[in-house]
């Protein structure tokens, strides 16, 4: 999903604003509404993705990243990634996931 989607998220989760996420990692949007940086380029890959696609990637600020990282997938059956998941890897050339 990190480089595959826009990530957007509520403003109030920076750093700046109480939360977890750091600002220098994601732009301000409006009063209320943040973006992860480079998740908004045509070809997505956010700021805070470590490693290469397919080989090794993790998300490196993982302990503080947004809500919609947090939420992606959660509703898919054993855990196992969902449609959007399987988009997601289908657009790198990956293997759906099995259970």
């Amino acid at each position: 999903c990190c480089a595959s989607f826009r990530v957007d998220f509520d403003g109030s989760e920076l750093q700046s604003q109480g939360g977890a996420v750091p600002d220098g990692l994601a732009d301000e949007l409006s009063a209320g509404l943040a973006r992860m940086r480079g998740t908004d380029h045509a070809r997505p890959r956010c700021a805070a993705l470590v490693g290469t696609v397919g080989v090794k990637a993790s998300c490196g600020i993982h302990e503080w990243r947004p809500s919609p990282c947090r939420e992606f997938g959660l509703r898919a059956p054993h855990g196992l990634g969902d449609d959007a998941c399987a988009r997601a890897r289908q657009r790198h050339g990956l293997p759906a996931l099995q259970g």
